[in-house]
């Protein structure tokens, strides 16, 4: 009960920080990457045009096929006739040219390629329509239900469409397990070609904004300005959505305005037990104890006038029957913020313990009779 009112308060917490900020932009939303905590939102569910930003599932399903071993950076691509006839922003891929899978994922990230786009969407899937079927898989598994995808490059085409909701579901999971896209994400300018092609961020946050790690722009005339930020500050990651904006310019202003938001209201703080967890006895253990660990939500977001000064208290079971498996409730670590609790996070069994046997019960008979005699 006492862990369902303190959830409760939590949600109340964060969700009175919802709107206390405003942006120009039609539909927008501002989520911490570690709890996936949407700390602003203003009609994140519209349904609307994504352009390039589109590229953060294509980025996310090659980052997963190089991750799994299908592709290595190294790896050399060839340049079909269908990835050189995308148009729109490009860098100019001819036929049958080879570049690696690093060197097109830079161009993706840097300059929004949809040439090397379709070229990474055709290496990891076959052909490009195989791809987007993946795409919409995986936006289904990650619970994207405002989204359909009709390309890998986010070109017009009646019906794909996303939300700025789902826009950062994909943009958490593309940052929180595929750190390794930063390596192209913070680039300000580079080359390709041996020096040949100049590449220009088309996202000037990385520049010009602190701590900014990506992500991806987008832009069509029926899209408007889109933008998918990312920036790390003190060790927390934000993800802020910008769908529709009135102009380039602005989206980056809203982008900012709500990472400005972000970073000045809220701060996340990992949870450690300050002093080390005693083992808890086991009755009719083949063991004597089982040890606790923390469980899971022991990463915190808070405001930042709650964070600075947090108070542990811990209650353990004081012994517990066996048999144990993995993962039992064995006590909690309660954390306060003055007089307030902020969070209650689970102990649990680190270990099985199975019920002792006959046979073993007998063996620790027979040593205690000896040690006695």
């Amino acid at each position: 009960m006492k862990k369902g009112i303190a959830l409760l308060g939590a949600v109340l917490l964060l969700a009175t920080g919802v709107r206390a900020v405003e942006v120009s932009a039609p539909s927008a939303l501002l989520m911490e990457k570690e709890t996936g905590t949407v700390l602003f939102a203003k009609d994140e569910h519209a349904v609307l045009e994504p352009a390039s930003v589109t590229k953060v599932m294509t980025l996310l399903l090659t980052m997963e096929a190089v991750d799994s071993g299908q592709l290595s950076y190294d790896t050399m691509i060839t340049a079909s006739a269908h990835a050189c006839s995308m148009g729109g922003s490009q860098i100019w891929l001819k036929e049958n040219e080879q570049l690696s899978v690093s060197d097109m994922m830079k161009a993706v990230c840097v300059v929004s390629a949809n040439d090397c786009a379709v070229a990474l969407a055709e290496a990891v899937a076959g052909s490009e329509d195989a791809f987007v079927e993946r795409m919409n898989a995986r936006a289904a598994e990650l619970g994207m239900q405002d989204t359909v995808f009709k390309n890998a490059t986010g070109l017009p085409a009646a019906g794909h469409v996303t939300s700025a909701h789902d826009i950062a579901l994909m943009s958490r999971e593309l940052i929180l397990h595929h750190s390794d896209i930063r390596q192209y994400t913070t680039i300000w300018m580079d080359t390709l070609r041996g020096g040949e092609s100049q590449l220009v961020n088309t996202n000037r946050l990385v520049r010009f904004y602190e701590g900014a790690t990506g992500l991806k722009t987008g832009s069509t005339d029926s899209a408007r300005y889109c933008l998918s930020a990312t920036a790390e500050r003190e060790g927390m990651e934000l993800i802020a959505v910008i769908m529709k904006g009135a102009t380039s310019a602005q989206r980056f202003e809203d982008a900012q305005t709500l990472l400005n938001y972000g970073f000045a209201s809220y701060a996340l703080r990992k949870i450690v037990p300050e002093q080390a967890l005693p083992p808890i006895p086991v009755e009719l253990g083949a063991q004597a104890t089982v040890q606790p660990v923390l469980g899971e939500g022991s990463t915190l977001l808070l405001e930042k006038a709650k964070a600075g000064n947090l108070i542990q208290s811990v209650t353990l079971e004081g012994s517990v029957p066996a048999p144990v498996a993995l993962g039992d409730r064995l006590g909690t670590l309660t954390v306060s913020s003055g007089q307030e609790m902020v969070a209650e996070i689970p102990l649990l069994a680190g270990e099985e313990v199975p019920r002792v046997t006959y046979g073993q019960m007998l063996l620790r008979l027979l040593r205690t009779a000896c040690l006695s005699g």
